[in-house]
């Protein structure tokens, strides 16, 4: 290995064992390479970044329960992704929407 390659390895090690994982120097290389890019492509980026995380989660929750219904996916999703958001009673009367939106067949 090249000296510098060590030297960035080792300075790597110590940042994460200091509790920080991405050195600036790779965290601001990212952030300029990202705005180089378009608008549209980052949001095209993000967009895919969503559908990503949606589908990872719809992937555990089917694991978690095989016999998960479309309704409970939905509502797992939500309460995954946005279920800290809201108050209790709040967040049920979303849910019962949901199950009542799979019912009548409406999204």
């Amino acid at each position: 290995m090249s000296d510098e390659l060590d030297k960035f390895i080792s300075t790597a090690a110590e940042q994460w064992a200091a509790g920080i994982d991405t050195p600036p120097e790779v965290e601001e290389r990212y952030r300029t390479m990202l705005m180089q890019r378009t608008g549209e492509e980052r949001l095209i980026m993000g967009c895919a970044m969503r559908d990503t995380a949606r589908k990872l989660v719809e992937a555990s929750l089917r694991e978690q329960n095989p016999l998960a219904t479309e309704a409970d996916i939905r509502k797992g999703v939500f309460l995954r992704f946005y279920g800290h958001e809201f108050d209790a009673p709040t967040c049920d009367k979303i849910l019962a929407s949901i199950e009542q939106a799979a019912k009548s067949g409406t999204r």
